[in-house]
């Protein structure tokens, strides 16, 4: 089966458009939050709500797209995206903080379909499932850039109201790339005895490879969450530096959030799912103790790009190993169990970063990160996901 099909392509793109507005109103979110908010406290709010938005919707997209298929499900996602980032316009025009929540949670409800383009990679090449998974997230380098990059430069695009050209520029790429959504066709191949045998959640989530997959996705985007939603505020607001710096330590966050896919699909199948987990938690954490270091623009760079890339070798290396814990007809269950845990902690981190932040500045984030980061690298060592005990119990 050739690794670079018609599907992959259009899930890339797709992945391109999805991490662009997610990744302008990261750099936006507390920044204009600060603006609008009646209390210095809730700058971060639009952006926690854009993670709650996503953990809330996770279930939901996960049942649409078992009934309706992964194309329809997919294109209804991106008409989400559409309509909030139009709703942030409407937000800027009218200087309303509460519609500026509101289009975050609606861009959250549209990156809650756009998580699952990952699981429709690796059910379009199931042979190769991590470079699946890491060709599809190289798309995301075009979000790395155009995100904080239209952040920048839409400032002055719509006469009179900064910062809306951004989101009119992201609400047209989300309808360009839905007729390509609506034609993607995916058949992952099942048993019939595996709807015979199908378990229910529960079952599957007392697994310990289930439980590796899972908290690795939890430390990698709960502390991925919390500190990238404190950087720009600490940055710009408490150190006083530029717009232009906050948007660029951003950019440098996503590429490496995303530049390793080139790599981590074979790491993943030369090293083991387990062994890249690990190595993420060694960076994540190596990442915390860098930022101690110091508060100049070098700092947060260098700490945002190992942040990025900590969650990039978690975040693939969870999915392969998710996979190996379900069978194909127990695909939606698994993956909206284990996208609601990730997704619910990281929006528990999001909305707790601005008061963690107000209360205890730059340092205290970083501190607090340090938890689920040790609970993952604990989960791994107990686990041992790549031992030949992990992969008979998977088999």
């Amino acid at each position: 089966m050739r690794l670079l099909n018609r599907n992959i392509l259009t899930l890339a793109t797709a992945q391109l458009v999805s991490v662009t507005g997610v990744v302008a109103m990261v750099t936006l979110g507390g920044i204009l939050g600060q603006r609008l908010a009646p209390s210095p406290a809730l700058a971060t709010l639009p952006l926690s709500f854009q993670v709650l938005g996503t953990a809330a919707a996770t279930v939901g997209a996960a049942w649409l797209m078992s009934r309706l298929g992964r194309a329809k499900g997919f294109a209804i996602g991106a008409m989400i995206g559409c309509a909030g980032s139009l709703v942030a316009v409407a937000a800027l025009t009218a200087d309303s903080f509460v519609l500026l929540v509101g289009a975050a949670a609606m861009n959250g409800f549209a990156a809650a379909f756009a998580q699952q383009y990952r699981f429709a990679a690796v059910e379009s090449v199931p042979d190769k499932p991590a470079p699946a998974v890491a060709l599809v997230l190289t798309g995301s380098l075009g979000g790395a850039i155009a995100g904080p990059g239209l952040a920048a430069w839409g400032v002055d695009w719509v006469p009179a109201i900064p910062f809306a050209g951004a989101f009119v520029a992201i609400a047209a790429c989300y309808v360009a790339i839905t007729p390509a959504l609506v034609r993607l066709r995916i058949e992952p191949s099942e048993r019939a005895e595996d709807h015979q045998t199908a378990r229910p959640a529960a079952a599957i989530a007392r697994q310990p490879l289930f439980l590796a997959a899972v908290l690795g996705g939890v430390a990698g985007y709960g502390a991925m969450t919390f500190v990238m939603t404190a950087a720009p505020l600490s940055m710009h607001v408490v150190d006083g530096h530029t717009l232009a710096a906050s948007a660029a330590v951003i950019q440098g966050h996503v590429l490496g959030m995303y530049l390793p896919s080139l790599a981590t699909g074979w790491l993943v199948m030369r090293f083991g799912a387990g062994r890249m987990m690990a190595l993420g938690t060694f960076i994540l954490a190596a990442t915390l103790l860098l930022g101690f270091t110091g508060r100049e623009f070098m700092h947060y760079m260098a700490a945002m790009i190992a942040l990025g890339v900590g969650w990039n070798f978690l975040y693939i290396g969870g999915t392969v190993l998710l996979g190996r814990s379900h069978t194909p007809s127990e695909r939606f269950r698994a993956q909206a169990v284990n996208d609601f845990s990730v997704f619910g902690v990281s929006a528990i981190g999001s909305l707790s970063a601005g008061v963690v932040m107000h209360a205890f500045g730059w340092n205290g984030v970083l501190a607090a990160a340090a938890v689920p980061v040790a609970l993952a690298t604990a989960t791994l060592a107990w686990v041992r996901p790549d031992s030949r005990a992990s992969v008979e119990e998977a088999t």
